[in-house]
């Protein structure tokens, strides 16, 4: 005898279809959506940025008649390089910016060449309390400057260097080569040992295996920190007018207060003078641009 089951009803075990009037957002559109919010943002902030800029490089170009007739916010009716002419020759900008140049450049060089030394030595070979040496020249830079003015001041007219431009050199090289050692060391540790090891057996001395292998691959790290001190020495103010005195032999950031004492109602002279003080650091920072966005690179991904 045979028994027949009835056959269950079949179910439906798909999911329901969504509503075909809803709209799915397409990733595609809210990316651009994003990148436009982003570019738009970036693009406000740039100009908020640059409006400044904008508004010294014209009053430079004005003349002193113009300003007064229309304005320091006014439209600019007249063009001229006269202010230029009044700042660099009348107002003593080109003697200070010769010893801007006399201090950043030494200064810069000295500052790197004893940091990578340092840095090498601590960061490649077993240097006694190596930690504690590292950690005493970045305690240096902790200290608020202001309370060395005195110090330094007292101590570089026992050693007769005060009111000199070698002075200036010390105390940029003192203050700052601590710093460019720890971040030189850094860089220079994460570089494989196996590089210098081969260099060893293959009868490198130190000095060559510092020269000729470690400086090399710390080009981006060296490249950063040199435009990045140059700005910080080029534009210094405080240790200028702490350990110097004589107005010829005053660095270009002390020069501008004195302009701006000399010049006071002419602002395009101002405006010219801080111009003139502004352009060695950006040409700097053009030059090094490659290499300092590389080294930024560099210490992200160490």
């Amino acid at each position: 005898m045979t028994v027949t089951h009835a056959a269950a009803p079949a179910t439906d075990r798909t999911p329901a279809a969504e509503p075909a009037d809803r709209p799915r957002p397409r990733p595609g559109r809210r990316r651009a959506l994003g990148t436009a919010a982003f570019h738009a943002g970036a693009g406000l902030l740039s100009l908020i940025w640059l409006i400044p800029i904008a508004v010294v490089l014209v009053t430079s170009t004005r003349s002193f008649d113009d300003i007064a007739a229309h304005g320091l916010g006014g439209l600019p009716h007249s063009f001229t390089l006269d202010g230029f002419r009044q700042a660099w020759v009348d107002g003593g900008q080109q003697r200070a910016l010769i010893n801007s140049m006399l201090v950043s450049v030494p200064t810069v060089l000295l500052s790197l060449l004893l940091a990578s030394m340092a840095a090498f030595a601590l960061s490649r070979y077993d240097v006694p309390l190596r930690r504690v040496l590292l950690l005493v020249m970045l305690s240096g830079n902790l200290l608020p400057p202001q309370i060395l003015l005195i110090p330094v001041s007292k101590l570089s007219e026992q050693l007769g260097f005060y009111d000199s431009l070698y002075a200036l050199i010390g105390v940029q090289v003192g203050f700052g080569v601590g710093f460019y050692a720890f971040v030189l060391h850094g860089f220079m540790r994460a570089i494989p040992p196996e590089i210098q090891q081969a260099a060893v057996i293959d009868g490198a001395s130190p000095w060559q295996i510092y020269h000729r292998i470690i400086l090399p691959l710390a080009r981006p790290a060296l490249a950063a920190l040199t435009a990045l001190s140059f700005t910080w020495i080029f534009n210094d103010l405080l240790w200028a007018i702490t350990v110097l005195r004589t107005d010829s032999k005053m660095p270009i950031t002390a020069s501008l207060i004195g302009l701006q004492g000399q010049y006071v109602s002419m602002w395009n002279v101002i405006a010219a003078g801080s111009v003139i003080a502004a352009a060695p650091t950006v040409i700097v920072f053009l030059r090094f641009q490659r290499h300092f966005v590389a080294g930024l690179n560099l210490g992200a991904v160490k």
